[in-house]
């Protein structure tokens, strides 16, 4: 975006309906990341009537996070295919449906297909697109944006697991999904704030030419920076949210009371609630948003050594003080985590590449909670699975930091090509002016992209305008600009 300041139609507005956009994302994101983590209040309930173990019950919340993630490129798919709006109303009926269709269920297996696959798909297909929204509003703004919107996840995991432990304590379990499931209906509503941005229809041909869309980018995988974040997402979903998840039964099972057990998760959430923004305001300052990427790593490397520290802590006080620390570094994780993939793979290929890092995040979701669970049962000792937690999280964020320093080197050995002055930003101004006018899509290759040619840090950014040279494949703007606007 040029110095100027935004330009109506020329870049994202950064404002604006921008900010009911935010509002609907920050919705969408506490339920996608809260609910998953809210319904273990639920576990012991239905441990007792399905006659099942722990990690039995850990498999509803796993699926319900491998659906969030593993269906990432389907997403992205139907986003190019019908836009955000309709994915998102889509998506609010069917996590609400799975809910409902949950209090009925008689068997494992039902409740692993409705509370699990079915509502999983509908957070989904809320997910994504709100975050593909909402990085077609906020540029300059982004890192902001993006740790405001992330806060919806402790807000609603603080409110959500006080609120389950209610209903299940007037209704029971069943009549908690019902309602939980009415609850999700306001995912609809988020879904119709989703309006495109103001600007040319990214739908429209380029002249002489016929529109063609690539409903999936999968080169973004050759990217090394795109590889070393997949690979660091990876290990890092192996252990990043098994305390969460088996946090409240851990604390049942100490002799805390459930109501105090309950409200473990709601100090988490309120620590989060402050560590998310305020995270997303420091990633955004002129000096550290060059450096995101090693903020991320410290981020990680810092709730992974909370989880090791802690893995004795037995009474309610260790127990919230674990929370405290953990909180922070979650909310710093999550506030982090996609800012970070947005300003390496750039706004165009943001779709595809989150799609694909959804998906392989995913795999590892169904391998750590559910091992997670089997060695509780078989070791009936917690101790255990806080160290191999803290572990895999504190070594992605090792990987993390290591991969950006070896990409930095390489970088500046390398002689410099054309089209890599400008940084992630000048793809997503030239993306905002339509298909009218063929432009390079010459990106950074590397994590090079977030150590030096961040946006807002970069060199002065050219001004595109009528006179503007063509590019080298005009036709490839194109793809990229259906992808992220096709409404």
């Amino acid at each position: 975006m040029g110095a100027g300041g935004p330009q109506r139609g020329v870049g994202p507005p950064d404002g604006g309906w921008g900010w009911a956009v935010l509002g609907a994302c920050f919705v969408v994101t506490g339920f996608a990341y809260g609910f998953p983590k809210a319904v273990s209040v639920f576990f012991r309930a239905l441990m007792r009537d399905f006659g099942a173990g722990y990690s039995d019950m850990a498999w509803v919340s796993s699926i319900m996070l491998a659906m969030l993630y593993g269906t990432g490129p389907v997403s992205s798919i139907l986003v190019t295919r019908f836009g955000c709006r309709p994915v998102m109303l889509m998506g609010g009926l069917l996590a609400s449906a799975g809910m409902v269709l949950a209090s009925f269920a008689t068997r494992l297996l039902e409740l692993y297909l409705t509370a699990g696959v079915l509502t999983g798909l509908g957070l989904a297909l809320n997910f994504q697109p709100s975050l593909i929204m909402l990085g077609l509003y906020f540029d300059r703004r982004r890192p902001l944006a993006n740790g405001l919107a992330a806060a919806g996840s402790p807000v609603f995991l603080s409110a959500l697991s006080p609120l389950g432990q209610q209903l299940l304590e007037r209704f029971g379990w069943r009549g908690g999904f019902l309602l939980l499931g009415g609850l999700l209906l306001h995912c609809c509503a988020c879904g119709a704030v989703m309006r495109p941005p103001p600007g040319p229809s990214l739908r429209e041909a380029p002249p002489g030419g016929q529109a063609r869309r690539r409903m999936l980018d999968v080169t973004v995988c050759a990217d090394r920076t795109f590889a070393a974040y997949a690979v660091t997402k990876f290990v890092m979903a192996l252990g990043l949210f098994v305390p969460a998840i088996l946090l409240v039964n851990y604390a049942k099972d100490a002799g805390v009371p459930d109501a105090d057990a309950a409200f473990l998760l709601s100090v988490v959430g309120f620590v989060d609630i402050v560590a998310r923004p305020a995270c997303g305001a420091l990633a955004g300052l002129a000096r550290l948003r060059p450096h995101v990427a090693y903020l991320f790593s410290l981020a990680l490397l810092a709730n992974g050594l909370t989880d090791l520290s802690s893995a004795r802590a037995r009474s309610y006080g260790a127990l919230v003080a674990f929370c405290v620390a953990f909180g922070l570094s979650y909310g710093m994780v999550g506030a982090l985590q996609f800012e970070v993939l947005m300003a390496a793979v750039g706004a165009h290929r943001f779709p595809s590449a989150l799609g694909l890092v959804l998906l392989i995040e995913a795999v590892a979701v169904l391998i750590g909670p559910p091992s997670a669970g089997h060695l509780v049962d078989a070791l009936k000792n917690y101790e255990i699975i806080f160290y191999l937690a803290g572990s895999e999280v504190a070594l992605a964020g090792v990987f993390m930091a290591v991969a950006t320093n070896c990409c930095l080197r390489s970088s500046q050995l390398a002689p410099p090509s054309p089209g890599t002055e400008g940084g992630a930003s000048d793809t997503e101004d030239a993306e905002a002016k339509g298909d009218s006018e063929p432009l390079s899509t010459e990106e950074p290759g590397g994590l090079e992209a977030l150590e030096v040619l961040s946006p807002g840090t970069g060199p002065a950014e050219p001004e595109v305008g009528v006179g503007a040279e063509p590019g080298p494949d005009p036709e490839s703007v194109e793809l990229g600009d259906t992808r992220l606007g096709g409404r």
